[in-house]
């Protein structure tokens, strides 16, 4: 089962390591630091960071990569929405209403002094 975090992978770098899949990003940078000479020589793919591939398949890995089709699913998905919903669709955030008027206290205040 491709979901499964118990599942064993095999490390692109040291074909002798296997990682648990909920373990295998982390081992990906810890094998890149153990190994920079290998790692110079693998790409990462553009749809998943945890594919390495030699830098002369990594076209042909591209074109090929499972990772791709959700990728442009997502793309064409939102295409497909009206401009206003993509706007919609980013951050809800906004800012609380200010009761502050600092040209108010500016002026109400000019007699105070300032006291360290």
């Amino acid at each position: 089962d491709m979901l499964d975090p118990e599942r064993l992978i095999q490390c692109p770098l040291v074909k002798h390591h296997l990682i648990r899949a909920r373990r295998f990003p982390y081992h990906l940078v810890k094998c890149k630091e153990s190994n920079p000479e290998i790692a110079k020589k693998l790409a990462t793919c553009p749809f998943n960071a945890r594919h390495l591939v030699p830098h002369s398949n990594l076209s042909d890995h591209i074109m090929k990569c499972s990772d791709k089709a959700f990728v442009e699913q997502d793309v064409v998905s939102r295409s497909c929405e009206p401009p206003e919903e993509q706007l919609n669709n980013g951050s809800t955030w906004q800012a609380p209403p200010c009761a502050e008027d600092w040209e108010t206290e500016l002026l109400e205040g000019s007699e105070s002094t300032f006291v360290w």
